[in-house]
C-alpha cells in the first residue's frame, strides 16, 4: 500500500508540475521520479526529449551541489558525521582505484548515489574533471531511464506487438539507444586503455 501511495503522489506530483517536478525529482527523488517522466512522455502529457533534458540537468546540479559541499564544507560537523559511514568510506576507496569510472558510475550504485558526490568534494579530484564526468553521466543517466519509463511504462504486452510510440517520439528512443550504446562503447574503450 505504501508503494502504492508513493507512486501515486510522484505522478500527481508530475501531473501537476510537469518538468519542473522531473527536474527536482531527479535530484532528490532519482530514478523513480525519471521512469514517470519517460511514462508520462509515453502517454503524451510530456516532451521525451523536455524530459530527459529536465532529468539530465536536474541530476548533475544536484551532484554539483554535493561535491561543491563536500568540498566547501569538509570540516563541518555534518561532513564528518557522513565521513563516519561506512559508504563514504567504500566510495573514497573506489574513486581512489578506479576514478573516472567511479565518477560516472556512482549515480547507478545503489546506497552511493547520495553520498559519492561529497565524498568525491573531499578528495583531490579536480573540480573540472569532476564537472566534465559528471555532465556525462548525467546525461547518460537520465536518457537510460526516461527512456525505460518510456518504452516499459505502459507494459511488456505493448512492448511485444501492441507498442505505438507517439509521433517522432520513437526518434528519441532511437537517439536514446544510439547515446547509450556510444557512452558504454566509449568507457569500455578507456578501460581497455587504462589496463594496457
Amino acid at each position: 500500500m505504501a508503494n502504492g501511495g508513493r507512486r501515486l503522489s510522484i505522478e500527481a506530483l508530475i501531473a501537476r508540475y510537469g518538468l519542473a517536478a522531473v527536474f527536482l525529482g531527479a535530484g532528490v527523488e532519482g530514478e523513480t521520479m525519471v521512469l514517470a517522466g519517460g511514462l508520462f512522455a509515453h502517454e503524451g502529457m510530456l516532451s521525451l526529449p523536455g524530459t530527459m533534458i529536465a532529468a539530465a540537468v536536474g541530476s548533475f546540479m544536484a551532484d554539483q551541489a554535493l561535491f561543491a559541499a563536500g568540498r566547501r564544507f569538509r570540516g563541518h560537523r555534518w561532513v564528518v558525521r557522513a565521513q563516519a559511514k561506512p559508504a563514504f568510506a567504500k566510495a573514497l576507496q573506489t574513486l581512489e582505484r578506479y576514478p573516472t569510472g567511479f565518477i560516472f558510475a556512482f549515480r547507478f550504485l545503489y546506497g552511493l548515489r547520495t553520498v559519492s558526490p561529497v565524498a568525491i568534494g573531499t578528495s583531490h579530484v579536480p573540480f573540472r574533471t569532476f564537472v566534465a564526468i559528471n555532465a556525462v553521466a548525467a546525461v547518460t543517466w537520465s536518457v537510460l531511464f526516461t527512456s525505460l519509463g518510456y518504452v516499459f511504462g505502459t507494459g511488456i504486452a505493448e512492448l511485444f506487438g501492441r507498442y505505438r510510440p507517439h509521433g517522432r517520439q520513437w526518434l528519441w528512443v532511437v537517439l536514446a539507444a544510439t547515446v547509450l550504446g556510444l557512452a558504454f562503447g566509449g568507457f569500455r574503450w578507456w578501460r581497455r586503455r587504462r589496463i594496457r
